[in-house]
């Protein structure tokens, strides 16, 4: 029994160095997103506090990770990470879930009419739509721009539980499970589908925000616009996506 214990000692303590060995190696990829999102976020949010909690997400990650699932721990640790940061940025506004429900209602206009009209509806349709002026409506989808942002994270399992998000057909590519690949594949055309069905504007705006990932002064100056301006028009874009990927959805 003594030697039983021993090795169980011994089988516990290497795990454990195991798991703080990955979890020290994956804190740039902790910095990495964090900077990813606080770039794009209101000055006013403390990086460090997304910091804690991306931390938190990667520990967690290192404490459910199973790598005879056939998926590389730093894509596995992306979602926890990224699903922390979000999570702790709707805890600390108290506004979030009013622009939530806000970003839903874009949406959802959004939708019903590109179905009803069989195109891409135009900002004063929409403005229409919603019973707004124009002011009013370029306001709202600066408001909605957080949630905009960060839905583009939103993630679900697929067959084999493996996390898939869009994030991570618009990010870098990492070397993923078969099933992965072929779900990532099929989102990719996708989503590529998609993009080219957005306006002109819409679609230069996605491709460098997010596959050039230029901040919003960069975009603007290449489009000759204001921030502001290049704000409502993501936001808009992201709206007409979210409605087109979810009819794709595996």
């Amino acid at each position: 029994m003594s030697r039983l214990r021993a090795y169980q000692e011994q089988s516990g303590e290497r795990a454990q160095q195991t798991r703080e060995t990955i979890i020290v190696q994956h804190l740039p990829l902790v910095r990495y997103l964090v900077a990813r999102f606080t770039a794009q976020l209101p000055a006013h949010l403390d990086p460090q506090d997304l910091t804690s909690a991306a931390v938190i997400g990667l520990i967690h990650a290192a404490d459910r990770f199973d790598p005879g699932r056939g998926v590389q721990f730093k894509t596995f640790a992306e979602q926890h990470i990224r699903g922390a940061i979000i999570d702790e940025l709707r805890a600390c506004d108290p506004l979030s879930r009013t622009v939530r429900e806000k970003c839903k209602l874009v949406e959802r206009e959004m939708h019903k009419l590109e179905h009803s009209l069989g195109r891409n509806p135009s900002g004063q349709e929409m403005a229409q739509a919603l019973q707004l002026n124009m002011d009013a409506y370029h306001q709202l989808l600066e408001e909605v721009h957080e949630f905009s942002f960060i839905s583009i994270d939103d993630s679900w399992d697929d067959e084999d539980g493996h996390p898939l998000s869009l994030a991570d057909v618009l990010g870098d590519d990492e070397a993923k499970g078969p099933q992965q690949q072929a779900m990532a594949a099929q989102l990719s055309a996708s989503l590529g589908t998609a993009i080219e069905g957005l306006p002109e504007r819409e679609r230069l705006a996605v491709t460098l925000y997010y596959y050039e990932e230029l901040n919003l002064k960069e975009i603007g100056a290449i489009m000759g616009l204001t921030e502001s301006r290049i704000c409502q028009i993501l936001s808009q874009a992201m709206a007409r996506l979210k409605g087109k990927m979810k009819l794709f959805r595996p």
